[in-house]
């Protein structure tokens, strides 16, 4: 069986600028991978590079068998993806913005629309009937990107900061959401400055810093004992610069 997602030797420049460095990682089908690292890291641009929407310096990617760089739009077409970004097109309503994704993807507009209903209803997402996408609050703006993500059922799902602006009853939903992606054998790979939310959600873990791996296995393999995520994370990429405020 194909890796769900695979990196050899990635590395990715910009300018001077080395932003990911020499990067491999092999996520098997059905895993679920908490991402993380500080600003900066690199784990942002290696979702892109991921995705197909950045190209790499060199090395190589492949999603569940397929080439990233010659079957770039089969590929493309087994993932899901949520950007930081959000990526939304905002002069459409949340519904119309479905029907563009869904028939993208193939799907027919009635298969379309009782799935944006059903992600609708699920997520409590109510805007008016022709209430812009521009319109919406941050918060619901984000349930909106993940419908997006998971309308076509992918095969491998990215998900970059999903959590962020969401309120708690939201939280739970998503994560709710989340674990039935898994149990239904789908690859999801999360990034979220939230560790405690990783902690309890993720099986598996990365560990990017300055571009390059620093850790990756599940919570026993990485040795953290009677430790915390937190405690783990700070300890590889390094705490904050000893010192106090002048004022303080």
């Amino acid at each position: 069986m194909p890796a769900a997602l695979e990196l050899r030797n990635v590395t990715k420049r910009f300018g001077e600028k080395v932003a990911v460095d020499d990067l491999s990682l092999t996520i098997a089908e059905g895993d679920f991978v908490g991402l993380l690292g500080r600003n900066g890291a690199g784990k942002s641009t290696t979702i892109k590079m991921a995705t197909g929407l950045l190209e790499v310096t060199s090395g190589s990617i492949s999603v569940l068998g397929l080439d990233l760089a010659t079957q770039s739009l089969a590929a493309r077409r087994l993932m899901g993806v949520m950007p930081e970004d959000m990526a939304l097109l905002e002069l459409l309503t949340g519904p119309q913005y479905l029907r563009f994704v869904g028939r993208m993807y193939g799907l027919d507009d009635a298969v379309i629309d009782r799935r944006a209903q059903e992600l609708f209803d699920t997520l409590d997402l109510r805007p008016g009937a022709r209430t812009l996408v521009t319109d919406y609050s941050f918060g619901m703006k984000k349930k909106l990107a993940l419908c997006s993500a998971i309308l076509h059922a992918p095969r491998l799902v990215f998900l970059d900061e999903p959590f962020e602006g969401i309120d708690a009853v939201t939280n739970r939903t998503i994560k709710d959401i989340l674990s039935s992606l898994q149990q239904r054998g789908v690859t999801v790979v999360l990034t979220s400055h939230i560790l405690e939310v990783v902690e309890r959600l993720c099986p598996r873990i990365a560990i990017i810093d300055e571009g390059k791996l620093k850790a990756w296995g599940t919570h026993d393999e990485l040795g953290r004992g009677a430790g915390t995520l937190e405690a783990l994370f700070v300890g590889l990429v390094g705490g904050p610069q000893k010192g106090s405020l002048s004022w303080l």
